[in-house]
């Protein structure tokens, strides 16, 4: 390798995207960038004023666009870049024409023409019709799917808005249609099928529940494929140079895996975030423990079966406390006067106890309308005292995880936390530690999900042979 050569890696979040760039040669961090969505996550209207019923959670795909030209174009500019990968919060499904331009641009008052993001709460009902039908393709999925899938939510946009359905050519991850965009190439992920969308390489996708699904699905492709090159358009617009090989998209919180050694079997990798997910790692299959998410091959990391599971509110819980009831100017400042006391005090001296439902449940229940509780409430309760018991029930809901894997047969030989609370928080990882009752690992690396994306364009573009 004699020119400088890079990686860039994006991690797509719920309100910002994040990309890394990588010098390809020591794999040392150069840069990073981050960009808030300009619309945000709308819940009470859209841009141009028209309101949303409850429970709704949508985005802008245009949004996802001018994320990538600014990120890639700060990052990548007269550079020579061999990969790009990138990660995805997910599920997060939009309808779009057959060339791949979101209906949001033909129909901007229409809410159902919008992406709808993972927390999309309204879908639910529609996947407890689908499960109350049940059927073999839920066999990796405890026999149940999530409101906060791809299935659902097109349920949804089919029964409540036909006609734009009829209008819909493509019903995609914005994973795969960013990618896309990138290549001009229509290659969708794997990991976002398998998990989102309950496709299965014997059966494909469960299209039956939608009428018209099937044609507007895919094939997908493994992950650390390439899905192309970066298009002449996107060079133009980005300044980037060298092969730029895409991969294939991947759930946000699985291609943190790769950056932080979570490429083996008996591996538990928890990416904790604004929600958090628990990824089990083995060779061998062995059926999905009840109340565990679901399971696929090849999604995740190739030749490696990942069991998921998670919890739909655990730093958004601890956020809400802090926004709500703020102890300092700013919300830096309020965290840490909220873990200043509450690491003084001694697990049960609040006498609180909290569920950690905040925004529904995903383990054991797959029910996003139930709710948190905080229970035992005295005139001599702290601010800290919540806090902290808060904390705790994100701790326990990550125990009845572990739990539930290992009732199934699955030993944990290795439990590694990642993401923004791990690194930021150490109160929080002390408690895991001590509720989980075994160590943890914590890896010393900044912008671990988007390190990972980097990873999975090293991999598409050849620059490596395999993750490990």
């Amino acid at each position: 390798m004699s020119a400088q050569t890079f990686l860039i890696g994006l991690d797509y979040g719920s309100e910002s995207a994040r990309g890394v760039l990588i010098d390809a040669k020591s794999g040392a961090q150069v840069a990073s960038h981050v960009h808030p969505y300009r619309h945000g996550i709308m819940t009470q209207a859209l841009a141009d004023g028209t309101a949303l019923p409850p429970a709704w959670a949508l985005q802008d795909a245009a949004d996802y666009a001018e994320a990538a030209a600014d990120i890639l174009s700060r990052l990548g500019q007269g550079r020579h870049v061999t990969g790009i990968g990138l990660g995805f919060t997910a599920s997060s499904p939009l309808p779009a024409t057959a060339e791949g331009a979101p209906l949001s641009q033909l129909f901007p008052a229409e809410p159902h023409a919008f992406v709808k993001l993972w927390k999309h709460a309204a879908a639910q009902p529609f996947a407890a019709t689908i499960n109350r039908a049940g059927g073999d393709f839920l066999a990796h999925f405890g026999g149940r799917v999530s409101g906060e899938w791809l299935l659902p939510k097109a349920a949804q946009l089919a029964a409540e808005a036909p006609a734009l359905w009829q209008r819909t050519e493509r019903f995609i991850e914005a994973g795969d249609w960013l990618v896309w965009q990138l290549t001009g190439q229509e290659r969708r992920s794997l990991g976002l099928a398998a998990y989102k969308a309950q496709y299965d390489g014997r059966h494909g996708y469960p299209a039956h529940l939608v009428p018209g699904l099937a044609e507007r699905l895919a094939p997908p492709w493994p992950v650390g494929t390439p899905a192309g090159g970066l298009s002449a358009e996107w060079r133009a617009r980005t300044g980037i140079l060298g092969p730029a090989t895409v991969a294939v998209a991947v759930i946000d919180s699985h291609v943190v895996l790769p950056a932080v050694g979570g490429v083996g079997s008996g591996t538990l990798v928890s990416a904790l975030g604004t929600s958090a997910v628990h990824l089990y790692l083995a060779e061998t299959f062995k059926p999905l423990p009840p109340g565990i998410e679901g399971v696929a091959r090849d999604g995740s990391i190739p030749g490696l079966w990942c069991y998921e599971a998670g919890q739909a509110g655990f730093g958004d819980m601890l956020a809400w406390l802090v926004r709500t009831f703020p102890r300092g100017p700013d919300l830096a400042a309020s965290f840490a006067a909220y873990n200043a006391g509450a690491v003084l005090l001694r697990p049960g001296e609040s006498h609180l106890v909290a569920l950690d439902w905040w925004s529904g449940n995903r383990v054991p229940l797959a029910d996003s309308t139930l709710s948190g509780v905080l229970a035992g409430l005295t005139l001599g309760t702290s601010a800290a005292g919540v806090y902290r018991a808060l904390m705790e029930a994100a701790c326990y809901g990550a125990r009845r995880v572990v739990e539930l894997l290992e009732a199934g047969g699955l030993a944990i030989e290795r439990v590694i936390l990642t993401s923004g609370l791990a690194r930021e928080n150490p109160l929080l990882v002390q408690l895991m530690a001590d509720v989980l009752a075994r160590p943890v690992a914590v890896p010393d690396i900044a912008h671990g999900t988007a390190v990972g994306a980097a990873i999975h364009g090293a991999v598409a573009g050849g620059l490596v042979a395999d993750y490990a």
